[in-house]
């Protein structure tokens, strides 16, 4: 998936622990997990707005856009056009 999710980071970053960072989000650890692993298919701005605000942190803290493997290719190829 191009979009990797580094919740873990900023966590880590802070000692947050996923339960407490839950709670002040007012997620379930269970939907945590899911963005941390990146199963997430999206995600509300409401709730990338309380993630920042707890976290202290701007949406490209958390979110990041790699490309795809089977992406790269054509990517290099319009990249020299």
């Amino acid at each position: 998936m191009p979009i990797v999710v580094r919740i873990d980071v900023e966590l880590a970053k802070r000692k947050m622990s996923v339960g407490e960072f839950a709670e002040r989000v007012g997620l379930t650890p269970a939907n945590v997990a899911v963005l941390k692993n990146g199963r997430a298919k999206a995600v509300r701005f409401s709730t990338l707005e309380a993630m920042c605000r707890v976290l202290e942190c701007q949406p490209g803290d958390l979110l990041e856009w790699v490309p795809d493997e089977r992406e790269a290719p054509h990517a290099a190829s319009a990249a020299s056009r």
